[in-house]
């Protein structure tokens, strides 16, 4: 029998607070505006940390630390029927390049305080983003040491 196998589609994001602010992008979508993290597809051969440090670079122009595992979250596009498994790093953000181009559908990064985060929350790009800077704010987070890639 040929079942066509199932796979999730497997997401990273970065979760940056600096001076109680937390970095999040303006980005078009299929449902219009939106705002999200840092955050984008794993691809073929990099690691999970890598990918999150690239896609911060690509789609904010800053260059990414991770520091922790915020969280693993299982996630089913209410929209589409996509799963997402996104890997959320807490992090830093260092040297910023004003002058580099952002990815595509990316108007701009932003810094918006968790009032302003929970104010516009219909306008995240998911339910995700929201439980992330929820989940940052209670103190989870694990060592990057959880995370083994051979």
């Amino acid at each position: 029998m040929n079942k066509e196998i199932w796979k999730p589609n497997a997401t990273v994001a970065a979760i940056v607070e600096q001076n109680g602010l937390f970095l999040l992008v303006e980005e078009e979508t299929s449902r219009g505006i939106r705002f999200n993290q840092p955050a984008g597809h794993l691809e073929d051969g990099e690691t999970i940390v890598n990918a999150v440090i690239r896609e911060t670079l690509e789609e904010t122009a800053y260059e990414f630390t991770p520091g922790a595992l915020l969280g693993i979250y299982h996630w089913k596009h209410e929209h589409n029927e996509t799963t997402y498994l996104r890997f959320a790093f807490i992090g830093s953000v260092s040297k910023h390049y004003p002058e580099q181009v952002l990815d595509d559908g990316i108007i701009r990064a932003v810094w918006m305080s968790i009032d302003e985060i929970r104010e516009k929350q219909a306008l995240m790009r998911s339910d995700q983003v929201l439980t992330c800077f929820e989940d940052y704010l209670a103190g989870k987070q694990y060592p990057l040491a959880a995370i083994t890639h051979l």
